[in-house]
């Protein structure tokens, strides 16, 4: 029997946008977020409320302490570092099998994606580099195109959007935004070349790069 298409509950349409609240910064790092909060910033009554943050928690970006409550994540450096190296690795390897498996038009839809950036004002000048979450997101599109559900799952459920909140922060320092995209441009061009080692050499490469930047913002910052 086929299962009608379901509408968003409430509770996932607040979800959503607090998670985009605390990649674009507006809620920051570290700080507390309480039932209250959160149903008056989106017009909601606590319940949904209550449900969104406890979602937020599953996906890494809220933590509880006793005594404190729940918080926006706030990661170390050495935390940062774990997740890099994961990321690499696992992304590496994403990319790797897209090369042999995406289809034309999961490639198309990574070049328009690219394309889409690419006009971005935020983009163009340097400034930034923010990319929406779920499919229009030019990573989950790789992991997605490489046919692995196990590790489509590792990389959307355990780490996708706590890393995103770091990658935007990364992309706020000056040039980091344009190279980045050329290092998204370069990894879509392996994939079209169907050239699996050169895929995941491609992406292993933006991800340290990415590091990199993480790194040294992470030093500046107060």
């Amino acid at each position: 029997m086929i299962r009608p298409v379901t509408r968003q509950t409430l509770a996932d349409q607040v979800a959503e946008r607090l998670v985009e609240a605390i990649v674009l910064g507006e809620v920051p790092s570290g700080s507390a977020i309480s039932e209250n909060e959160v149903a008056v910033r989106f017009g909601v009554s606590r319940g949904p409320a209550r449900e969104a943050i406890f979602r937020l928690e599953s996906k890494g970006l809220v933590t509880r302490a006793v005594h404190v409550g729940a918080q926006v994540v706030d990661l170390t450096i050495e935390d940062l570092c774990s997740l890099f190296e994961m990321r690499e690795a696992l992304e590496g390897m994403a990319c790797r099998l897209a090369a042999s498996r995406i289809d034309g038009e999961a490639l198309r839809r990574l070049e328009a994606t690219l394309e889409q950036h690419a006009v971005q004002p935020e983009v163009a000048s340097g400034k930034s580099y923010y990319q929406p979450g779920g499919d229009r997101d030019f990573h989950f599109g790789i992991a997605a195109a490489s046919g692995n559900a196990r590790l489509i799952r590792t990389l959307s459920s355990d780490i996708y959007d706590v890393m995103r909140v770091y990658r935007y922060r990364s992309a706020l320092t000056p040039g980091r935004a344009v190279a980045a995209l050329e290092e998204h441009k370069a990894i879509v061009e392996s994939l079209r070349a169907r050239d699996p080692a050169r895929a995941e050499d491609a992406m292993r490469a933006h991800i340290r790069a990415s590091w990199e930047n993480t790194r040294h913002t992470f030093k500046e910052r107060p």
